[in-house]
């Protein structure tokens, strides 16, 4: 059984920009969580750099290959990547 924090999350979603290697971190309640919070992320993001995201990459987790994901980044034009099983980024 796994361990809930003081708030109750047991997940960390970490966000890493691949140019400048600046992190974010989201700690989740489940995964389930995870494309509201990238969507969210996105848009704040885009507005606070004023400029667009242009592609994600992920690993092949259920919870970045789902409907909803895939219709933002079809809608905002981002190229969604997966990485292979095991690959280190």
């Amino acid at each position: 059984m796994r361990t809930a924090s003081i708030n109750g999350k047991r997940y960390v979603l970490v966000i890493v920009d691949d140019y400048s290697r600046y992190t974010w971190v989201h700690f989740l309640k489940s995964k389930d969580e995870a494309p509201e919070v990238i969507i969210k992320f996105l848009k704040r993001i885009t507005v606070l750099l004023q400029s667009p995201v242009i592609i994600i990459r992920t690993d092949n987790s259920t919870e970045f290959k789902n409907q909803m994901l895939k219709e933002y980044f079809d809608t905002v034009g981002i190229s969604h990547q997966m990485s292979s099983v095991r690959t280190p980024d």
